[in-house]
């Protein structure tokens, strides 16, 4: 049983691999898609912020932990530093920032990214949450190379 999260910036294939994870025959949660995100309250007070429902993520985990098959979970959200120690891996997909805005820009299956206001939190994100996000995981993927090499990675890790 293995249980990899794949997470990072808007923009670096995050959905893609999953999707082709997906049509592999792994188990896949998108925790972008569904009930799975709500917004809640920074513990600071500063503002609302995307976090896991950590209820529904921890009976996730627990169904699969007795399962024995991989499953790949995606996400990035202010609170997934508190499974880390659930996950085998934590793998950070990342790309060029003019990379993933032109794929931003070209998607047309995600809106997020369309408006200059949410391009430049994108930027922002960046420069702030990737480095935070490269600290944590265990493996990094550059996702310039083709989305095969990417998957054949995440299954090597499976």
């Amino acid at each position: 049983m293995t249980i990899i999260l794949v997470t990072g910036m808007s923009g670096t294939g995050k959905s893609t691999a999953l999707d082709r994870l997906a049509q592999l025959g792994y188990r896949v949660v998108d925790t972008d898609v569904g009930e799975w995100i709500e917004d809640a309250p920074l513990p600071d007070g500063t503002g609302v912020e995307p976090q896991w429902r950590e209820d529904r993520i921890d009976a996730l985990l627990a169904e699969h932990e007795l399962s024995g098959a991989p499953l790949f979970i995606q996400g990035t959200v202010w609170n997934q530093s508190k499974f880390y120690p659930r996950f085998d891996e934590v793998v950070l997909l990342s790309a060029p920032l003019a990379v993933m805005l032109e794929r931003i820009a070209d998607r047309e299956t995600n809106s997020f990214g369309k408006a200059t206001e949410e391009r430049d939190r994108i930027v922002a994100d960046t420069i702030e949450i990737e480095p935070l996000l490269r600290s944590a995981a265990t493996v990094e993927i550059d996702t310039r190379v083709a989305v095969g090499a990417v998957v054949a990675r995440l299954v090597a890790l499976a």
